[in-house]
């Protein structure tokens, strides 16, 4: 098993599952993160953290989606290890469907 960003991270960008991460397997995109899932050690402190509640472990339905995007992403984008504020519209954007449509970008973040 392990977890996965889900497109509910896409435009809040939240990075209160970084800080806990103790295997620093977060990468950031422009406007998401990811989660690398080869480096995961599944220990789940990252999920609770998310006020987006943008991460799932992949054992939920429907994640076939999440993981392949998020293996692709987190070989592509860099690595980030620390805390940053997140976008200022976040919480407007938290809770909006159909947001990976709508908004996702394969560009990435700066990372650390």
């Amino acid at each position: 098993m392990t977890y996965l960003v889900t497109d509910a991270c896409i435009r809040c960008k939240y990075t209160d599952c970084v800080e806990v991460c103790p295997v620093d397997c977060f990468y950031e995109g422009e406007n998401m993160l990811v989660i690398n899932p080869n480096e995961c050690i599944d220990c789940g402190v990252c999920e609770p953290e998310c006020p987006a509640e943008a991460i799932l472990p992949d054992t939920e339905p429907d994640t076939e989606k999440w993981l392949e995007i998020n293996s692709k992403f987190s070989a592509e984008w860099p690595n980030l290890t620390t805390k940053k504020d997140e976008f200022p519209d976040a919480d407007k954007h938290k809770g909006e469907e159909g947001k990976f449509e709508k908004y996702f970008s394969p560009e990435a973040g700066e990372g650390d």
